[in-house]
């Protein structure tokens, strides 16, 4: 008996892998060709970017100390704080007994990290190249990988907190998330590393695989005899994972 009730969630927990991962490869089916119209075909967006980066870039060296706290900004909200921070959030719930509610968070964050990066060689779009730069950084410039880690850190860490947090504070958990995507997206363009398509391309792929993984797992759940439930407004798991013995 133990050993078909093992045998059962070894099932179902892949079946949840095979959903999260088989989701986030969808949202690259939308993005790579998103990006190559966005980039290589040079769309009028381009016309913008070149105007944003001479703006700021002549703001940031008239203002040096403002640069210096963008560029302390830019890191301590980069990709490795957020992949730290989801990583302690999934082993507190694999400490908790919520295991799949970890996988879902460390897929999000790892796929969506890997698309960015195919997408970054793929597309080859090189970064700004201005006078005099206040900031350098290595590889290609689209998407943005700071955004894009920003946006599925503050995403996936808000979704896990919503079921805790009341009502009021729900909104504020959102606001905040989209505050800090947005400021790291802002600070990569001020430093002048990245151009506005980058940052747009890195919230928008973000977003998309949030979402996708997001409406996964919640598929998954209802097909485990769980009650549908608003992610958007409940949180990833607004009853606790349960454990059956039988």
């Amino acid at each position: 008996m133990r050993r078909q009730w093992g045998r059962g969630h070894e099932d179902r927990d892949r079946v949840l892998g095979l959903r999260l991962t088989l989701a986030s490869l969808a949202v690259a089916l939308v993005m790579i060709p998103f990006s190559l119209l966005l980039v290589v075909a040079k769309m009028p967006v381009n016309e913008l970017d070149a105007e944003v980066a001479a703006e700021l870039h002549e703001y940031a060296h008239a203002n040096p100390l403002v640069t210096q706290a963008l560029a302390v900004w830019s890191e301590a909200f980069g990709p490795w704080p957020w992949r730290i921070a989801v990583i302690a959030c999934a082993a507190w719930l694999l400490h908790r007994g919520a295991p799949r509610l970890a996988l879902w968070a460390l897929t999000t964050v790892t796929v969506g990290g890997l698309l960015a990066l195919a997408l970054k060689i793929i597309v080859a779009r090189a970064r700004p190249h201005l006078p005099d730069p206040v900031a350098l950084a290595p590889g290609d410039s689209f998407p943005s990988g700071h955004t894009v880690s920003a946006t599925l850190g503050a995403g996936v860490i808000v979704l896990l907190l919503l079921p805790r947090l009341p009502r009021w504070g729900r909104g504020v958990a959102w606001a905040v998330a989209a505050f800090l995507a947005l400021s790291v997206g802002y600070t990569r363009i001020a430093l002048g590393v990245h151009w506005v398509s980058d940052v747009a391309g890195g919230l928008v792929l973000g977003v998309a695989v949030v979402a996708a993984t997001t409406a996964a797992f919640e598929t998954w759940r209802r097909e485990q005899g769980r009650r549908p439930a608003a992610p958007l407004a409940e949180g990833m798991a607004p009853e606790p994972e349960k454990v059956t013995h039988d």
